[in-house]
């Protein structure tokens, strides 16, 4: 679907520049902007506004016509057991809320469900989001230090008593509960809904939440939103005419291309020998039972 708006925003500046060279920028008697130009200004940021809000209600009107693909619990569940093997090497992802380490990987510790960061911004958010919400908790002290190596590898500020405050309040229900609010509003809702609006099926939804997962939304080569723009370059997406199994292949080729840009040396299985292999035996509805493997393991989900 077409964005007009941006193209309208994009204008303004120019129109702007136009009208601030006219006059002589050191004078102290240069008159303001005049207020018809100010209004027009105005009217349009408003349309702009009032146009992308038009196309994300049309857009949410569309998925919710949608068949629930991924988003049906049972396929929820699934995808919360097909990421936990993949990032952490069990099925049973619910044993993970507690789970803490540094994994040598230039992130610091990951943690939690779906491998939250001190190296970048997501578990930072998860712990401010949370002690808002629960004034009083073992990990409320903490946000200054996390935002103190938000981007970067050091410990500093976090030890001794960062893990342990972690896994003490992964007990409890009402951070549990947290985890998995922050995973659905960063990491699944987004990229489902988006997997939606390109026209993809279940799988399809699933090889962009995992690549939300582990690349982060980024809009970078290496993040969700880069990916996505380049595998687009590269075939057209269902919504756009294009197949349900050529798209996700070339966006499978750009993200194993993403993964080993990091790490040259670094395990791609969860893209060769799982999501490949789920697409190339046509399990479009990601349908159990299923055999994936990884890192020289074998998963079975029933």
């Amino acid at each position: 679907m077409k964005r007009s708006g941006a193209l309208l925003l994009a204008a303004l500046p120019v129109i702007a520049t136009g009208l601030y060279f006219v006059m002589p920028t050191d004078s102290a008697d240069a008159p303001a902007a005049p207020p018809a130009a100010d209004a027009t200004a105005r009217s349009a940021r408003e349309d702009a506004g009032d146009r992308a809000e038009r196309e994300r209600a049309e857009d949410d009107a569309l998925v919710a016509g949608l068949p629930p693909g991924l988003a049906a619990p049972e396929k929820k569940e699934l995808a919360q057991r097909l990421v936990a093997s993949a990032e952490n090497s069990a099925l049973d992802w619910r044993s993970l809320y507690g789970g803490i380490e540094d994994l040598g990987d230039g992130q610091g510790y990951t943690a939690g469900t779906v491998g939250l960061r001190t190296g970048t911004h997501d578990l930072l958010t998860l712990v401010e989001r949370y002690s808002e919400e629960h004034p009083g908790n073992g990990l409320e002290r903490y946000p200054p230090a996390p935002r103190e190596v938000d981007g970067t590898d050091p410990h500093e500020g976090l030890d001794p008593g960062f893990t342990a405050a972690w896994r003490a309040e992964a007990g409890l229900p009402a951070f549990r509960e947290a985890q998995e609010e922050e995973r659905g509003r960063v990491y699944f809702e987004p990229s489902v809904r988006l997997a939606k609006l390109d026209g993809l099926n279940t799988l399809g939804q699933f090889v962009c939440y995992d690549a939300m997962v582990f690349h982060g939304p980024g809009t970078g080569r290496e993040g969700f939103h880069g990916l996505r723009e380049r595998a687009m370059r590269k075939a057209r997406t269902p919504a756009r005419g294009g197949s349900q199994e050529a798209y996700p292949d070339a966006f499978l080729d750009v993200r194993r291309a993403a993964m080993l840009a990091r790490r040259p040396d670094g395990d791609t299985s969860r893209v060769d020998t799982a999501q490949r292999r789920f697409l190339r035996a046509g399990n479009l509805k990601l349908e159990t039972p299923l055999v994936r493997e990884m890192y020289g393991e074998t998963f079975r989900v029933p």
